[in-house]
C-alpha cells in the first residue's frame, strides 16, 4: 500500500493560465500527476475556477511547443508535460477579421484550433461560398494596410463601421451551420436574376448571421472606388514583386494558433487555386460576385498583364455590373419557373431513349475532326525581321502539321508541332484585324517558338480553340472544343469597336467617372472624355446581359487572359547559379527568366510521376517521365507553400460532379502536406 507521503511525492505543481472573458488572464495552480490525462486536467482545472459557464469551447495551449493539446485521453507524461509547462486555457473560437475579394471586412468567430483547411470550411459555409476548397488565408505583407490607415486618420468615421459584423456565427459553440447551400434534401431555389434565396427558403438561412443581413450584402458588387484611392493602392509590379505576393498563404495543414495569427487579426480570404469547379447561377451568388471582384482588382491594380483594347472591355462591363448593381429593378424578386435540374435530367433521357435527338448530343468520337487551311507562319531566328509566310496548315489530334501547299498533303510535312504541353498565347488586336497565336512549344533545352497567323476571326477562334486543348493533352472530339470557339468568338466581338455618333451624343449625358475602371496608368494615357466614350463603345457589346451573366462574362475574359492562374516564386534551380521564376498553374509549373519574364522551360502536372520535399535543405524535388527530373530551394516563400500548391491542383482534378460536396480531407493532406 502507498502511504501519503509516496502519492505526494508522485505528485507535482503545474500552474496554468486561464484565458476568461470577463475577468481577464488569471494563474491557477494545480497538483497533478503524470498518469492524468487531458480531459481530467480541464475537469480538475473547471473545478477549481469555480465559475458556472459552458467551458465546452476551452482547450489547453501549450506555449513552448507551440501546440494545441486536443488529445484528451493522452496523459501528461505521454504528451511531454511537466513542471515547467507554461499552459494557456483559452477558447478555441476567436474572433478574426477577414477582408473579403470585394474588399469588405466582416468579423466572425473562427476555430484556432482546427487546421486552416477546415477553418476556411467553416468560414465558407458562414458566407455561403461552395466550393471552399478553392480558397484560403493570405497573411498580407507589412505594407498592406499602411496606406489604409493615412486614410483612416483622416478620416472622422470609426474604422469599424465598414466591418460586417457576424460574430455570431453557428460555428461558435460547434452547432451544425444551417442546410443552406450544403442541404441535399432541401436545396433551396435562388433568384435567377441576382442569385440571393427566394424569400420562402429564407427562413432556412434563418441561423445564419447572413440571413439576418438578407444574405445579398455579399452577393451584390461594391461601388467602384474613386481614382484617387486607386492611385493610392496601385503599384507598379514587376515579377519580383508579383512573387512577393504569394508568400503570406497559411499553411492549411496547421491552425492558425500554430502559424502566430492573433485574435481579431486581419488575413486575407482569397481565391488561391483557379480552378472554379461547377459555378452555377442558381447557387453561387456569393461565390461568383467575390470571384468577379478578385479579377476585377487584379484587372485595376495590374496584378495581371493585359493589353490596352482588353482593359477596355474590363471598364465597359465593370461599368455595366455598377450600372445594374446601383439599380433598383434588379433586387425585386421574380417569380420566373425554372425548369427542375432532375425534371430536365429525366426529359432528355426521354427523349433519348425515344430515338430523338437531344439539346446535348454526342458527337462521334470515333471520328476525331481535323482542320485544314492557309495559315501564315513564323519561327523568329536572330538578326531577321518579322516575317510571315503562308503554308497549308492540317491540324489533327493534338498536333500541327504544315506543308508548302495543299496538293502536298498527302506527302512528307516540312515540319510537324506536337503541342502537348505547349503554352499558347493570343496576339491579337481586333482594330488592327490582327489574329495571331503565339506557341511555345517545349523541347529538351528549352521553348521553341513559333507565330501563326490567321486570315480573319472564325479562322482564329477554330484554330486557338484547337492549341488550347491540345496543349491540354485533348483533341477537337473532346466535348470543351465546340463551347471553347464560341467562348473565343465572343470575346472577340466585345472587343470590336462599333464607333457610332450616338456615343458620342451620350457621353454629355452620362455619369461616369471612367478612371474608376482603369488602372492608373491606363488613365494617365487619356483624357478623362475619351477614355469615357471608349468605355461606351466597348458598352454597346454587353450592353443587354444581366448582371449575373456580365460577371460570368467578367471572369470568362480574365480566364482567356494569358497570365491567368499563375502565381509567381522565387526560386534558385539544382545546378544553376542564377535565380529564376517559377510559375505555379492548375495543370503546369513554368521557368521563367526573372531578368526578361519569357519562359524558358514548362512540365505538366499530367508527365509528373513523383514530388517529395527534402525538408532538410528545404528542397523540392519532381520527377517527370523520360527521366526527366528538376529540383528547386524556394527564396520568397517557404518550400511549404510551393509544395502544397502543386498537391492541391493534384487534389482538385479529382473532383467530378458525381461527387457529392463533401470533401476527402485525408486525401488533401496526404498530397500537400509533406512527410515534415
Amino acid at each position: 500500500m502507498l502511504s501519503s507521503s509516496d502519492f505526494a511525492s508522485a505528485s507535482w505543481a503545474l500552474v496554468i493560465l486561464v484565458d476568461h472573458p470577463s475577468e481577464g488572464q488569471k494563474e491557477v495552480p494545480l497538483r497533478v500527476s503524470g498518469d492524468l490525462h487531458i480531459g481530467g486536467l480541464m475537469l480538475k482545472l473547471v473545478e477549481k475556477i469555480n465559475i458556472a459557464q459552458d467551458w465546452s469551447d476551452f482547450a489547453l495551449w501549450w506555449e513552448q511547443k507551440h501546440c494545441w493539446l486536443l488529445k484528451t485521453h493522452w496523459t501528461l507524461d505521454k504528451c511531454g508535460v511537466q513542471a515547467d509547462a507554461k499552459l494557456l486555457f483559452t477558447p478555441q473560437h476567436k474572433l478574426l477579421q477577414l477582408r473579403l475579394p470585394n474588399m469588405k471586412t466582416v468579423r466572425l468567430r473562427v476555430s484556432f484550433s482546427a487546421v486552416v483547411f477546415k477553418a476556411v470550411s467553416d468560414i465558407c459555409k458562414t458566407l455561403n461560398i461552395r466550393r471552399p476548397e478553392e480558397l484560403s488565408l493570405l497573411k498580407p505583407s507589412g505594407d498592406y494596410f499602411k496606406k489604409k490607415k493615412k486614410k483612416d486618420k483622416n478620416n472622422k468615421e470609426p474604422a469599424t463601421k465598414d466591418i460586417l459584423n457576424l460574430e455570431s456565427s453557428p460555428t461558435i459553440s460547434g452547432s451544425p451551420v444551417s442546410p443552406g447551400l450544403y442541404s441535399k434534401t432541401m436545396t433551396p431555389t435562388y433568384d435567377p436574376v441576382n442569385g440571393t434565396p427566394a424569400s420562402s427558403t429564407m427562413t432556412w438561412f434563418s441561423d445564419s448571421p447572413l440571413a439576418e443581413q438578407n444574405c445579398s450584402i455579399l452577393a451584390f458588387s461594391q461601388p467602384p472606388q474613386s481614382p484617387e484611392a486607386l492611385a493610392d493602392m496601385y503599384q507598379c509590379r514587376s515579377l519580383m514583386d508579383k512573387a512577393k505576393l504569394n508568400t503570406g498563404w497559411l499553411d492549411s495543414s496547421r491552425s492558425l494558433m500554430e502559424q502566430g495569427i492573433q485574435e481579431d487579426e486581419q488575413l486575407l480570404l482569397r481565391f488561391k487555386y483557379y480552378t472554379f469547379f461547377d459555378l452555377n447561377p442558381k447557387y453561387d451568388a456569393v461565390r461568383i460576385n467575390q470571384l468577379y471582384e478578385q479579377a476585377r482588382w487584379a484587372i485595376v491594380l495590374e496584378e495581371i498583364d493585359c493589353t490596352e483594347e482588353e482593359m477596355l472591355i474590363f471598364a465597359a462591363l465593370q461599368y455595366h455590373i455598377s450600372k445594374l448593381s446601383s439599380s433598383a429593378e434588379i433586387q425585386d424578386f421574380t417569380n420566373e419557373s425554372e425548369v427542375d435540374e432532375v425534371e430536365a435530367a429525366l426529359s432528355n433521357l426521354e427523349v433519348t431513349l425515344e430515338g430523338g435527338k437531344a439539346d446535348n448530343a454526342l458527337e462521334d468520337i470515333t471520328d476525331i475532326p481535323k482542320l485544314a487551311d492557309n495559315l501564315k507562319l513564323f519561327r523568329p531566328k536572330k538578326l531577321i525581321l518579322k516575317a510571315f509566310k503562308q503554308y497549308w496548315f492540317v491540324f489533327k489530334d493534338t498536333s500541327i502539321a504544315y506543308f508548302k501547299n495543299k496538293e502536298l498533303e498527302q506527302g512528307e510535312p516540312i515540319d510537324k508541332l506536337n503541342l502537348r504541353g505547349c503554352e499558347v498565347v493570343p496576339d491579337v488586336h481586333v482594330a488592327g484585324r490582327k489574329f495571331g497565336i503565339k506557341l511555345l512549344i517545349p523541347v529538351a533545352d528549352g521553348m521553341n517558338e513559333v507565330y501563326l497567323r490567321c486570315d480573319h476571326e472564325h479562322q482564329y477562334a477554330q484554330w486557338m480553340a484547337a492549341c488550347i486543348l491540345a496543349s491540354k493533352g485533348k483533341t477537337m472530339a473532346d466535348s470543351s472544343y465546340q463551347p471553347e470557339v464560341l467562348n473565343i468568338l465572343s470575346f472577340l466581338r466585345m472587343k470590336n469597336r462599333n464607333s457610332t455618333s450616338s456615343v458620342a451624343s451620350s457621353i454629355e449625358n452620362i455619369d461616369m467617372n471612367p478612371e474608376c475602371f482603369v488602372s492608373p496608368r491606363c488613365a494617365k494615357k487619356h483624357k478623362s472624355k475619351q477614355l469615357a466614350a471608349r468605355i461606351l463603345e466597348a458598352h454597346q457589346n454587353v450592353a443587354q446581359m444581366s448582371l449575373v451573366e456580365a460577371k460570368l462574362r467578367f471572369i470568362q475574359a480574365w480566364q482567356s487572359l494569358p497570365e491567368f492562374g499563375l502565381t509567381y516564386y522565387l526560386v534558385r534551380f539544382k545546378g544553376i547559379k542564377k535565380d529564376d521564376i517559377l510559375g505555379v498553374s492548375y495543370n503546369r509549373l513554368i521557368r521563367i527568366d526573372a531578368a526578361t519574364g519569357i519562359p524558358i522551360t514548362t512540365w505538366r502536372f499530367t508527365n509528373m510521376k513523383q514530388w517529395n520535399v527534402n525538408w532538410e535543405i528545404r528542397q523540392v524535388a519532381i520527377e517527370f517521365d523520360q527521366n526527366v527530373s528538376i529540383a528547386f530551394t524556394c527564396l520568397s516563400a517557404d518550400c511549404k507553400i510551393v509544395h502544397e500548391y502543386i498537391g492541391g491542383y493534384i487534389f482538385l482534378s479529382t473532383r467530378s460532379k458525381d461527387q457529392n460536396e463533401t470533401l476527402d480531407e485525408d486525401l488533401f493532406h496526404k498530397l500537400t502536406g509533406g512527410q515534415e
